[in-house]
């Protein structure tokens, strides 16, 4: 299988930042590409882009968590370390859609599904995944479709 061109990204990106000496750089990117290997040796597998998409969603979203709690417990610098981490993966994302964008992409959903209310957000939220992952905060869509459902 042909190598994830997005894997390939990951690996320049860690050879530009060790000839470039950009040691937090550094430590993020190859951080990013162990999680992706680890999947891959747990799975017996090669992952395309849209599993590592995944992966870096999901370490966006820890990061995002960890900022929030350092910000409450007042360690502004730990915060301002996992928002440069952030950056950094969000380089690797495609593009975030916009508010009206992801509007479309849930009255769509809801057409589709045929979703009568909030009894059927899973199947809206089933149906959404895979068009919004990596380009939309999933606790966010999360919200829109609720509110979209409750009318």
């Amino acid at each position: 299988m042909a190598e994830s061109s997005l894997k390939e990204q990951l690996g320049n990106a860690v050879k530009d930042a060790m000839r470039n000496k950009e040691k937090d750089r550094l430590v993020t990117l190859r951080m990013a590409q162990a999680a992706v290997k680890q999947i891959e040796i747990d799975e017996r597998r090669e992952l395309g882009d849209d599993d590592v998409l995944k992966v870096l969603d999901k370490m966006l979203k820890q990061r995002r968590d960890a900022a929030s709690q350092y910000e409450e417990a007042g360690r502004g610098e730990l915060a301002d370390k996992e928002r440069a981490e952030m950056a950094i993966i969000e380089e690797f994302m495609p593009a975030a859609l916009s508010e009206e964008e992801l509007e479309g992409l849930i009255r769509a959903a809801i057409g589709s599904t045929g979703a009568k209310g909030m009894q059927d957000m899973g199947n809206v939220m089933n149906e959404l995944r895979p068009q919004v992952t990596g380009r939309v905060d999933m606790g966010q869509l999360s919200k829109m479709v609720r509110a979209a459902l409750a009318g």
